[in-house]
């Protein structure tokens, strides 16, 4: 993902009544949004933040936060009353209307709730409507706008008409019509709200698909949480108008910025918004693959573990060693530790969700390593570390954590990860005041 800013909204105010530009100063100067009620409405307030080039920022707020006026004052189907938004380095705000329509045209592309798709036009000449706008031949048209239905899961349907389809169907040629335009930056308004939930899902994975395959900007708006959390690279949380905290899925999750924000996501499944790599802990049980027997028994014993992860050059994972392994080799006086390691591991990569490793925990006596892509050993994952994530505490805290378990993980593999939490010690996270975990 580039670090290049595709979209800036600098200290934007968009106020409804009477007096707008009063209601402003107002809140400029600290009123609040009750304050000025009297005057109008105070949509949005002193809204600031950047979107980073090919990256999912989600907008999300209850209904009346402000967040689908802040969607339209970003291509200019509002005008802020005060502030300024830059898109793709040119400054939208005030700008001629000839102007902005160009800017709509070639760098911003918007997805409706209801799909607003023209009923007599059939799905190819919905999808390619906006090229049309744009003034591409017929021909060429068709031909970018079916490489996108096909894109979208469509092939076979381009000749039916809105009518014949189904919700998640119509809401997919509305996709596809905002990606055969080609611009740079998709604003989706509550695209999927409408939605069943298994279609939303589908529809949701979907949409991370294409944006990692197209590499788009993608502005999401939506009150659902467990939506923002699963498409959001970023999330800005509004309430009342005001943005009150922009942050990853796991900062807002584990490090709310106040207490509205941490009512707000008590409630979420967490074991599908956490990753590997925000909750795994040092390997501090690892050996080189070149050191002898010995050596790798001298770790065991000084972390007081009864097994050791084996790296290669780079600190690439290579496998795993017993002690009564190793000393056998100690008392056989082998030198080289090779025929010793194990190559049986439990591994995941970083991003991998929470979720997606109960049955390898469950399944595996030993911590899930975490690796990177190119397999090099980034931390581990105990049970206990896995379980006390879900119930949102502190793995060293000694405490027993009583864990809610999501939803979407079964009782069984809950009780069956308890049992052999208890039957077993995860012996590869090292800890340096001794004992092993």
């Amino acid at each position: 993902m580039s670090e290049s800013i595709a979209v800036k909204a600098h200290q934007l105010y968009k106020a409804f009544g009477r007096r707008p530009n009063e209601m402003v100063r107002k809140l400029a100067s600290g009123a609040s949004r009750a304050d000025v009620a009297n005057l109008g409405t105070a949509a949005v307030i002193d809204a600031s933040f950047e979107v980073k080039q090919g990256e999912i920022f989600v907008v999300m707020g209850l209904s009346g936060s402000g967040k689908s006026t802040l969607i339209r004052m970003l291509n200019g189907l509002l005008e802020a009353t005060s502030g300024t938004v830059t898109v793709g380095g040119t400054q939208i705000t005030g700008i001629p209307p000839k102007q902005l329509r160009e800017v709509r045209r070639r760098n911003v592309s918007m997805v409706f709730q209801h799909f607003a798709l023209l009923p007599h036009r059939t799905v190819l000449d919905n999808a390619a409507y906006g090229l049309e706008v744009q003034g591409f031949s017929l021909d060429e048209r068709r031909e970018r706008a079916m490489a996108v239905v096909e894109r979208v899961g469509l092939s076979g349907w381009e000749d039916k008409f809105p009518s014949q389809l189904s919700g998640g169907m119509q809401q997919r040629v509305g996709l596809a019509r905002a990606l055969a335009s080609d611009t740079d930056i998709l604003l989706m308004d509550e695209a999927f709200s409408a939605l069943d939930p298994l279609i939303r899902r589908e529809m949701q994975e979907q949409l991370v698909e294409l944006q990692a395959e197209l590499g788009k900007t993608i502005i999401f708006i939506t009150h659902d949480l467990n939506e923002a959390m699963f498409l959001g690279d970023r999330i800005a949380v509004m309430r009342d108008g005001r943005i009150v905290q922009v942050g990853t899925p796991d900062d807002i999750l584990t490090d709310p910025a106040n207490d509205y924000v941490a009512q707000f996501v008590q409630d979420v499944d967490r074991a599908r918004v956490l990753t590997a790599s925000g909750v795994m802990e040092p390997a501090k049980s690892v050996v080189s693959a070149s050191a002898g027997p010995r050596a790798a028994l001298r770790v065991m014993r000084d972390l007081q573990t009864s097994a050791a992860f084996v790296v290669g050059n780079g600190r690439k994972l290579v496998g795993v060693v017993r002690d009564k392994d190793v000393m056998r080799q100690v008392k056989a006086g082998e030198r080289d530790l090779t025929a010793a390691v194990r190559t049986e591991v439990a591994t995941v990569d970083g991003d991998a969700h929470l979720t997606d490793l109960f049955e390898l925990s469950v399944e595996s006596e030993l911590p899930v390593a975490v690796l990177d892509d190119k397999q090099r050993l980034l931390g581990v994952i105990p049970r206990v570390t896995l379980l006390a994530a879900l119930g949102n505490v502190s793995s060293n805290t000694g405490e027993v954590a009583v864990v809610e378990p999501p939803a979407t993980i079964s009782m069984e593999i809950i009780t069956e990860t308890l049992r052999a939490t208890a039957g077993a010690e995860d012996d590869l996270v090292g800890s340096s005041e001794g004992g092993a975990r």
